[in-house]
């Protein structure tokens, strides 16, 4: 049994919250990173759903019938040197909120120094978890990603794989209609069309993630802009090896561009921008300040000159760290002609970095910009936006009422 969530927000009953715990066992199979699902029960509160045989709601025989069995699946990812815990409060959050609708999977498979093997194969773990998950859960319906930090690009690269992936699913045993479902190529084909893994896609939320990598350019604050830290910085990324190669843009396998610039575009079979284009929201979290590990415009997909003035900040009294909201384009983004020439072209880390932006933002994106400056937590503002550990990281509750309050079900 779990503790109490600390902060305590409206009504709700209980939930259903997989992978908090974890067991560091080094030397395994890769199959095995994909632990047995287990139930995250706050105390007091009665289970959501038996992640068991049986999948009917359970209301703690108070005789009010059964619940709705939650169809929305939220895959919560970590970052680097991260765990599953780390989305605890998240997950409590959202099952409160929404106990009927929303089923929150907490990855588990990137954790550790597992998190340094690159975000490609990181991406392969998230996806066959991913997978599994849907595989034994008939009832789902729709999916969600919420990323921090490196855990935003893992999840980027999963859906690339898993967008229109045939997923073989275990027909829900009160549907005796599906067990005479059509055949065909054809059929399936348009059964997944802009599907992921095999459900609708919804909403894809990061936070302070570094989608232009953290090369140069102060994409890491605590550098303090200096070019003789940065070069240092971008010689040394070894330490967190195939990842640091991937974040610092130094990757070229194959004589290919590096892969976070790969990752602009649909690349092969792997359908990078097709999958986040089929989601009805992106949204992108970002610090504007006090963030020491992810610069703002690597997190808020920008540019310099496109980054708010602070006289823009604007105060909310029911999201005090909120301070800037800017809503998504409703038409598309200027298409310019972005091919894989486009990609492969760009050497200095400015044409790099100008590349990417100008792939991610041929979609739109709602940008929220958060602010702890006057918080006490304000030097881990890092792990304080997703509220990582809440003892030191509490001030980001609002941040994640935020993103629950305004997420699309």
């Amino acid at each position: 049994m779990a503790p109490a969530a600390e902060a305590q927000r409206g009504g709700g009953g209980g939930e259903a919250v997989e992978g908090v715990k974890l067991r560091r066992r080094k030397g395994r199979r890769y199959s095995t990173y994909l632990r047995r699902s287990s139930c995250f029960k706050p105390a007091g509160d009665p289970p959501a759903v038996v992640d068991s045989g049986d999948r009917k709601a359970d209301n703690g025989g108070g005789g009010e019938g059964e619940r709705r069995i939650p169809t929305h699946l939220v895959v919560t990812v970590n970052g680097i040197i991260g765990s599953a815990a780390n989305w605890k409060f998240a997950a409590k959050q959202f099952v409160k909120k929404y106990p009927e609708d929303v089923f929150v999977h907490c990855s588990e498979c990137n954790y550790s120094t597992l998190t340094f093997h690159g975000v490609d194969v990181m991406g392969e773990r998230l996806a066959e978890e991913v997978i599994s998950v849907v595989e034994n859960r008939p009832e789902l319906e729709k999916i969600s990603f919420v990323g921090h930090s490196l855990g935003g690009l893992i999840a980027r690269y999963a859906i690339g794989i898993l967008y229109e992936k045939d997923v073989s699913r275990k027909p829900p045993e009160e549907n005796e209609d599906s067990k005479t479902c059509t055949s065909g190529t054809q059929h399936v084909e348009e059964k997944l069309k802009g599907k992921i893994a095999g459900l609708e896609p919804m909403n894809f939320i990061t936070f302070a993630t570094p989608h232009l990598g953290s090369r140069l350019h102060k994409q890491i604050p605590v550098l303090c802009g200096s070019y003789a830290l940065e070069k240092m910085a971008y010689r040394i990324s070894w330490i967190i090896g195939r990842t640091g190669k991937h974040l610092f843009l130094k990757d070229k396998d194959e004589g290919k561009p590096p892969l976070l610039l790969q990752m602009v575009n649909d690349c092969g079979d792997l359908k990078f921008m097709s999958a986040l284009q089929s989601f009805k929201r992106r949204v992108a979290y970002s610090n504007a300040c006090y963030d020491f590990i992810v610069g703002w415009k690597t997190s808020s997909i920008r540019r310099q000159d496109e980054l708010p003035k602070r006289e823009s900040f604007t105060k909310n009294g029911k999201y005090p760290h909120v301070v800037y909201v800017e809503k998504p384009k409703t038409t598309i983004v200027q298409q310019e002609d972005f091919s894989e020439t486009i990609v492969s072209e760009p050497k200095t880390a400015s044409e790099m970095e100008e590349a990417m932006i100008k792939g991610l933002t041929r979609v739109p994106w709602e940008r929220v910009d958060i602010s702890f400056r006057k918080s006490k937590q304000r030097i881990f503002a890092h792990s304080t936006i997703q509220v990582k550990t809440h003892f030191i990281n509490s001030d980001g509750a609002d941040v994640i009422f935020h993103m629950i309050d305004n997420f699309l079900l």
